[in-house]
C-alpha cells in the first residue's frame, strides 16, 4: 500500500517547505497544535546539529508535564513530516523570510494559507538564517579542573588541567551538576539536606557539595554512604583536608541506614543492581524533593524474566539484556510515579556506557492515593506482572 494514500496536497506542500526552510537555516520554528492524540499538548520543531549533522528535531509536549524528543534526518522528511503532520489539526510555520498556516476543518478539509508566498520568498537567494543549536555545541561547564577536590580526587593535575584519562569522568560529573543546576527550583533556597547512597569514591558526593557549598553559598549537611570500609576513610580524610565540614560519610549497608536529618535531593551514580531500587525506595520513604539515580549492572530481570511473548527477544542473549536494561528502569520511574513523581530518563554523558539518569521530582500536594498514582501503580504492577510471568 502507497504511503501516499490520504496525504493531501497541503501536506506535501507543507512538508516541502518545512524542509526548504529547514536546509536554508531559515527556519525558526514549526508549532503543530490541536493534536488528535489527546495525550498531546502540542509539538514544536526546530533544526539541531547532532553529532555534526543538522537534523530536524520535535519535541512533543505531553499532558502528564513530560517532553520527548524525535529527530528527523533531512533524508527522512519527506516520509516522516506528513505523517506527523497528520496527527495535528494546525501547524505553524514560522521563518526568516515569512509564515504559513495550515487549517484543518471539522469535516477534514485542509488549507495552507501563505504557502505561496512563503515558497517564493524562501526561494530567493540571501534569506536570513537562525544559528542552529544542538548537541555539539560547547557549552561552558560549571567545574573548569581547577577546583580543590578534583585536584585532591586526582581528576586534574595541579595546575587545573585535567588528566587525559580522566576527561570521562571529569564530563561525568560536570554534566550531573548541570542536571542539579536544572532542578534548583525544586529544592529549598538557603539550606540543604542531601544524601549519596553507594557513594563509592564520591567523585559526586564532593561535586554535589561543592557546588550547593561554594557556588550557591548554601548551607549544606549531606552524608554519604557505602559498604567499604577503606573507601569511607579515604574520603572522609579527604573532605577534612578540603574543609568541607558538612560533608560526612557513613560505612553501612544502605538497608539499614537511618537518617534524622530528612533528606531533601538523594543522588546515587551507578548502584549496582538492585541496590538501585533500594536506593529509590529509600529515597521515596523519605519523600526526598528531587531524586538523581543512575543505575547499574542490571542482572536481577534478566534472571527472572519469564514472558513467552517476549521470547523473540530473549533468545538473543545481547538483546535479552538491552531490554532487560530499558525495562528496569521504565518500571523504576513508574513506581516513582505511583509515589507522587514527575520523572524522566536523561542522557548523563554521550557516548559511555552506564548513562541514563533517572530523575524524579516530588509533586506537590500529590497524594498516593490520588487517580494519576493508582493509574501509575496499576500500570507498574501489570507490567511487572507481564514481565515476570505472574499475571494476575
Amino acid at each position: 500500500m502507497s504511503n501516499e494514500i490520504n496525504i493531501s496536497n497541503e501536506i506535501k506542500d507543507l512538508t516541502k517547505l518545512i524542509l526548504l526552510a529547514a536546509k536554508k537555516q531559515a527556519l525558526k520554528k514549526a508549532v503543530f497544535s490541536k493534536p488528535t492524540d489527546k495525550t498531546l499538548l502540542r509539538a514544536v520543531m526546530t533544526v539541531r546539529s547532532i553529532s555534526g549533522e543538522n537534523m530536524l528535531q520535535a519535541e512533543f509536549f505531553h499532558k502528564d508535564n513530560k517532553a520527548t524528543h524525535k529527530n528527523i534526518s533531512f533524508s527522512d522528511a519527506p516520509m516522516a513530516l506528513p505523517e506527523l503532520a497528520m496527527g495535528f489539526s494546525q501547524i505553524n510555520l514560522i521563518c526568516t523570510a515569512g509564515e504559513c498556516e495550515l487549517k484543518t476543518s471539522k469535516s477534514g478539509n485542509r488549507t495552507l494559507i501563505g504557502g505561496n508566498k512563503l515558497l517564493a520568498a524562501l526561494s530567493t537567494d540571501g534569506v536570513a538564517t537562525v544559528q542552529v543549536s544542538g548537541n555539539n555545541v560547547q557549552k561552558k561547564h560549571i567545574l573548569d579542573g581547577s577546583e580543590p577536590f578534583l585536584k585532591l580526587l586526582g581528576i586534574s593535575d595541579a595546575n587545573g588541567r585535567i588528566y587525559d584519562k580522566k576527561q570521562l569522568k571529569f564530563r561525568q560529573i560536570n554534566r550531573f551538576v548541570e542536571m542539579i543546576r536544572d532542578i534548583e527550583s525544586h529544592l529549598p533556597s538557603g539550606e540543604i539536606t542531601i544524601c549519596d547512597l553507594c557513594c563509592g569514591k564520591s567523585y559526586l558526593s564532593f561535586a554535589v557539595y561543592h557546588y550547593f557549598a561554594n557556588v550557591l553559598k548554601y548551607s549544606v549537611k549531606m552524608v554519604g554512604v557505602d559498604l567499604k570500609p577503606d573507601v569511607v576513610k579515604y574520603c572522609s580524610e579527604v573532605s577534612e583536608k578540603l574543609g568541607f565540614d558538612g560533608l560526612s560519610f557513613v560505612c553501612g549497608d544502605i538497608n539499614d541506614f537511618v537518617t534524622e536529618d530528612i533528606p531533601d535531593l538523594v543522588v546515587s551514580l551507578h548502584a549496582c543492581d538492585t541496590a538501585t531500587d533500594i536506593v529509590l525506595n529509600k529515597a521515596m520513604s523519605w519523600d526526598a524533593k528531587v531524586i538523581l539515580s543512575t543505575p547499574c549492572c542490571h542482572h536481577e530481570l534478566n534472571h527472572t524474566l519469564n514472558c513467552p511473548t517476549l521470547s523473540f527477544i530473549a533468545e538473543h542473549s545481547m538483546l535479552r539484556q538491552k531490554f532487560c536494561d530499558a525495562a528496569t528502569d521504565a518500571l523504576r520511574l513508574k513506581l516513582l510515579e505511583a509515589n507522587g513523581y514527575r520523572t524522566a530518563a536523561l542522557e548523563l554523558v554521550e557516548d559511555a556506557p552506564k548513562n541514563i539518569m533517572l530523575r524524579a521530582i516530588k509533586l506537590p500536594n500529590t497524594k498516593k492515593n490520588s487517580d494519576a498514582a493508582l493509574r501509575a501503580r496499576e500500570e507498574y504492577e501489570t507490567a511487572r506482572a507481564f514481565l515476570l510471568g505472574t499475571q494476575r
